[in-house]
């Protein structure tokens, strides 16, 4: 008998454990991302290898701390404090941690819960209650109640009379409880909610990237203004020193009146850009302070420092691999989204079918204190419950059906964001490519206007040509170089959009270790 009571337990642990190992719904599978082999930087841009002998390797690894390359000391500094101080970036960072508690709240159904009681009652029943079914305690045909011990004198006393004396109940002891998970409902969960983690963990990769991204965009566009103010108040001196010139040329009789009136006009020309560039300044500064969460102006007295001279813009390298889209957050969050959403596919299939629940107490009860310690006030109760959902209404079965199109959806909204991505990519090249081949003429352009204006200062101080020629010669130097000015920090711009859309550049960084040390 021991040996068949054996059997059936080592049997019965066997089922259990093999019913434990069954995961109801489809298993998730990476889908493809459906990208081009590579990107080629030239394909629709000005940059060719002639053009960039200098260029960058594919292979070649860059520091994902891309804003480096700009290799401005400031810059660094506010980028540093992005993580910190940047309230959409504290956001993110609490959702992740929110994130995470739900998936080790998840895991905890995997496991028994055991809980500890302990209680102490002084009680008293009511003699009009259910004692009064008994009769009157201590009446006359109270005997006939049945007795469970003797009153005074070794009369027997009934039940109603012990009941309706006051009594002591002690009692403490343990409840346990386990819901076999045969179906793989929990694990299912606990797949959904990591997978919801590591969207949340890739969404504040996201945030980080573009709050930096909008730092070092914002950042660089305030040194473009500031170099167009300088430019500006540089052409606004020259101006005056030519008023004074042509001035003095009208006094001698050698000029028109009309010269003098034409030189003044420019120069209030040149000086009535210089309000609109202070507005520009202050909103940028503005701009700063609020992504690095401090009060509008904090930021001036340190950002109004000269900036370094603008560096040589980085090229970016021929046939750059398409796997390195992969790296994006979106996309990353994009896929473990769908990896939730598949596994809740298996969530809503394991309700279908029947459930096991294995419950079990131990505890010790008395009416005596000092008798609560002994085997005797012992009591348990244990033993399997069984779940079967018969009938609810087409409630299961429409869950199923739901999570079916909701893992659809998360289907298509992945494979729109790889093909965002893409286009992202493309439009970065070709943009990054086409503002560097403008800078470079607006460069020459404004070096010979430099030239054209020398020439015509002197033709008009030696007599031979009007001032037209000098007025014509000033503002189109100053046109130029004001679009020169906001050409770098546009080209940068788009340099940094290409970053963010490389998900943080083309280096070889490992993308779970950037987010682990963010």
């Amino acid at each position: 008998m021991r040996v068949m009571s054996s059997l059936r337990t080592v049997c019965l642990g066997a089922l259990l454990a093999l019913a434990a190992a069954c995961t109801v719904g489809p298993s998730y599978r990476t889908p493809p991302a459906n990208l081009p082999p590579s990107w080629e930087a030239a394909e629709h841009s000005a940059i060719t290898a002639a053009d960039a002998p200098n260029g960058v390797s594919a292979e070649e690894p860059i520091d994902d701390a891309w804003w480096k390359v700009f290799q401005d000391p400031m810059l660094e500094r506010l980028e540093q404090r992005v993580s910190t101080q940047n309230l959409d970036v504290q956001t993110a960072t609490l959702h992740l941690t929110a994130s995470r508690l739900e998936a080790r709240i998840t895991a905890g159904a995997l496991w028994p819960t055991l809980t500890a009681n302990g209680s102490y009652e002084r009680e008293k029943a009511s003699q009009q209650g259910l004692l009064s079914l008994f009769g009157s305690a201590g009446g006359p045909g109270s005997e006939a109640s049945g007795t469970l011990g003797s009153g005074a004198g070794g009369a027997p006393a009934s039940i109603a009379t012990i009941l309706s004396e006051p009594l002591n109940l002690w009692q403490y002891g343990f409840d346990a409880s386990w819901e076999i998970d045969l179906w793989g409902a929990s694990r299912r969960a606990l797949q959904a909610a990591r997978a919801t983690a590591q969207a949340s963990q890739e969404d504040l990769r996201g945030v980080l990237i573009a709050q930096r991204a909008e730092v070092a965009r914002d950042y660089l566009s305030l040194r473009g203004v500031q170099a167009q103010r300088a430019i500006v108040e540089a052409t606004l001196a020259a101006d005056r020193d030519t008023a004074s010139i042509v001035g003095q040329r009208v006094n001698a009789g050698v000029t028109p009146q009309q010269d003098l009136i034409s030189a003044q006009s420019e120069v209030d020309y040149v000086g009535s850009q210089l309000p609109a560039l202070g507005q520009q300044e202050a909103q940028l500064i503005n701009a700063l302070s609020l992504l690095l969460g401090s009060a509008p102006d904090a930021l001036r007295e340190e950002l109004l420092a000269a900036g370094p001279p603008p560096i040589t813009l980085p090229q970016v390298p021929l046939g750059m691999p398409s796997e390195l889209a992969r790296r994006r957050p979106d996309i990353r969050s994009a896929e473990a989204k769908l990896q939730a959403a598949t596994a809740q596919i298996g969530v809503a299939v394991a309700a279908l079918y029947p459930s096991i629940t294995l419950t079990g107490s131990f505890g010790l009860q008395a009416l005596d204190f000092a008798k609560l310690g002994s085997w005797s006030a012992r009591q348990y109760a244990f033993g399997p419950s069984l779940t079967l959902p018969l009938f609810q209404g087409g409630r299961l079965r429409g869950t199923v059906e739901l999570r079916k199109v909701e893992q659809q959806q998360a289907a298509i909204a992945y494979q729109q964001t790889v093909l965002q991505a893409w286009h992202d990519i493309a439009n970065g090249l070709i943009a990054y490519g086409s503002e560097q081949e403008r800078l470079r003429r607006l460069t020459r352009a404004a070096q010979d206007s430099d030239g054209a204006l020398g020439i015509a200062t002197e033709r008009y101080r030696s007599g031979i040509d009007p001032y037209l020629n000098v007025l014509i010669a000033q503002r189109t130097l100053l046109q130029y170089r004001l679009e020169a000015a906001q050409s770098l920090p546009s080209a940068q711009s788009d340099l940094i959009q290409l970053y963010k859309a490389l998900g943080g550049g083309w280096g070889a960084g490992n993308p779970e270790e950037l987010s682990r040390s963010e």
